[in-house]
């Protein structure tokens, strides 16, 4: 799909057919657009749909999830790490809820997702007909745009101006609603008819050239530098942009966890995550630097924490596509809308190194790269998680490897541990920070690229949230690698627990009501009272397993997961005493930081 939402040039011609039923013009409008792959549940009212992809199976490839949320993160993680346009379509009512999950995900990480949703026939709408649920109501604060199409003559339009807003401007999630008798209905379907869209031009907005000679002096007159970078310069594919500029400037860099993969986390300018469970020294450069270069970023709270001390000392330069984030959150001294590719383009054409001498500033940052380093304890005769990142990242840091990850401890102990250095190799859920996200998301980024090595990093509370996922991997032939931090816990929470309420239980072990755990006795748990028995529900899956509990063990592992032919889960057994480190509490400052 070309950033302006047109047809590929091949496909520009194919424009009025003879009459087909709105079913088909949906599925030739997807076909028309370069959609290959489609993550599809059938039910009552849209069957028309699937009887529809039946007829184009030489070019559209569809993809039967277990639960409607699978398919919709699936169809995420497809969009994630390719840029193009995700598609997901689920049946009405509960289908159609089940869905929204994801649709808000891909709504707060700017994700260009297409969902559609068959309705009941349009006379029943409104009657709490069977399987009646009012689906572009109740999404209305969850979508870039959302849509009910009522006249089958509305429908190659429609699917047109879909597509165009999901993958225009700053992307983001946009539903298309379906009544089953418009789907069976039939009109003369002519695919170049003009859009209809008031408000929304899709036009990509640009730095003036005034703008980009004020940041250009900005920096030349700069001591303390700081590149902030958000997600945008993956939407934008401006990584390329982004290292001339770090390297020409000698600027610091610091990725939020949306952009890890913007910049290489092992490249001497870079100071990793910055935030509540980023790099202490990311976090200090941005306390200290005199001039913040936000590009892509929302000034989200799990970064900036208490808002009036983020940066306070510094002179912040905000760079987005979307007007509406510019001082929502932060005022910025310097507000620029624009395309971070274009105008990280511009801005390396006109500046120059700064006047200023950097190396102090660098020998600062140094310094506390040495003082404060990413660690954890080791030597114990249990596995700690971030051990378990980093020797992935030894067995796959020379091959082509998407991570994907659930949300929780190890989701932050994969942002920490895991050097990624190559754009949309990484699949996390930011903004939402949806528990079950990581699973499906990886099958989806796996029939997208079919040759690279794609891995899930899960813990078992999040795994469990679409474990039905197993199913739609063995059927499909979809190998992905499942890597399993395994403690028994809602770890995350616990966590807060432990620092905020007294190590207090409220329903954070997973394991059985009546064990010690469950209110936060300390008294540890052994292999033989793991519940459940993941392995065994893997193989009852078709995949293969192994359960492992002692660092002999991980090394060769990892290695027999990563080299295995099918779909591999690997249930690694860690303790739940961990925590993330640093922490800056919720609300706090970098004075407050857990080191």
């Amino acid at each position: 799909m070309s950033q302006s939402g047109n047809p590929p040039p091949d496909m520009q011609t194919r424009n009025v057919h003879p009459s087909l039923s709105g079913a088909d013009i949906v599925v030739h409008s997807l076909v028309n657009h370069g959609v290959t792959n489609v993550f599809a549940y059938p039910g009552g009212c849209s069957i028309p749909l699937h009887q529809a992809l039946t007829r184009y199976r030489d070019k559209i490839r569809v993809l039967l999830p277990r639960h409607e949320q699978g398919g919709g993160f699936a169809a995420q993680g497809l969009a994630r790490s390719t840029g193009e346009l995700g598609v997901c379509m689920t049946t009405s009512g509960p289908g159609a809820t089940n869905l929204l999950t994801a649709v808000a995900d891909a709504k707060l990480d700017s994700i260009p997702l297409l969902a559609i949703t068959a309705q009941v026939t349009t006379g029943a709408i409104g009657n709490d007909a069977f399987q009646e649920t009012p689906i572009t109501e109740v999404c209305r604060s969850i979508t870039k745009h959302h849509c009910l199409i009522t006249d089958v003559k509305d429908v190659a339009r429609t699917m047109k101006e879909a597509i165009y807003v999901a993958t225009t401007g700053r992307p983001g999630p946009v539903l298309v609603d379906i009544p089953k008798d418009v789907l069976t209905a039939q009109c003369l379907a002519n695919f170049d008819v003009p859009m209809e869209l008031s408000g929304y031009s899709g036009e990509i907005p640009q730095a003036s050239d005034a703008d980009v000679k004020t940041v250009a002096d900005a920096i030349r007159a700069a001591k303390r530098p700081v590149l902030y970078i958000g997600g945008g310069i993956i939407a934008a594919e401006a990584s390329a942009e982004l290292m001339k500029l770090a390297e020409k400037t000698q600027t610091p860099v610091t990725t939020t966890l949306m952009a890890l993969t913007a910049f290489p986390q092992e490249h001497r300018l870079s100071l990793g995550m910055p935030g509540m469970h980023g790099t202490a020294y990311a976090n200090y450069a941005i306390a200290e630097c005199d001039l913040l270069i936000g590009i892509g970023v929302r000034f989200d709270d799990r970064v900036t924490g208490k808002v009036s001390d983020f940066a306070k000392n510094a002179k912040i330069v905000h760079v987005d596509i979307d007007p509406s984030e510019i001082d929502k959150v932060k005022k910025a001294n310097v507000a620029i809308i624009s395309d971070a590719a274009y105008f990280l383009t511009k801005l390396n054409r006109v500046v120059t190194p700064p006047d200023a001498d950097f190396s102090p500033w660098h020998a600062k940052i140094d310094d506390w790269k040495k003082r404060f380093p990413m660690q954890y304890e080791t030597g114990t005769e249990t596995i700690a998680p971030q051990q378990v990142i980093e020797v992935l990242w030894d067995a796959t840091k020379d091959r082509e490897t998407i991570i994907a990850t659930g949300v929780g401890q190890h989701q932050m102990w994969t942002a920490q541990f895991y050097k990624f250095k190559t754009p949309r190799t990484h699949l996390t859920s930011g903004g939402l920070g949806t528990m079950g996200f990581g699973f499906p998301a990886a099958m989806g980024a796996k029939v997208a690229h079919p040759d690279k090595l794609v891995i899930n990093i899960d813990g078992d509370g999040s795994l469990q949230m679409n474990i039905q996922e197993l199913g739609t991997c063995f059927c499909e032939k979809i190998p992905i690698k499942i890597l399993l931090l395994n403690n028994q816990h809602l770890g995350m929470v616990m966590q807060w627990e432990d620092r905020f309420h007294a190590s207090n239980r409220g329903n954070t072990y997973l394991g059985p009501v009546d064990h010690p755990e469950a209110f936060g006795k300390g008294v540890g748990i052994g292999p033989e009272e793991r519940f459940p028995d993941f392995c065994m529900i893997a193989r009852g899956y078709g995949w293969q397993s192994r359960l492992i509990s002692r660092p002999d063990e991980l090394a060769d592992a990892i290695r027999e997961m990563v080299e295995s032919d099918g779909p591999f889960l690997l249930d690694v057994t860690v303790p739940y005493q961990y925590h993330v480190l640093p922490m800056i509490p919720a609300g706090g400052t970098v004075q407050d930081i857990i080191l």
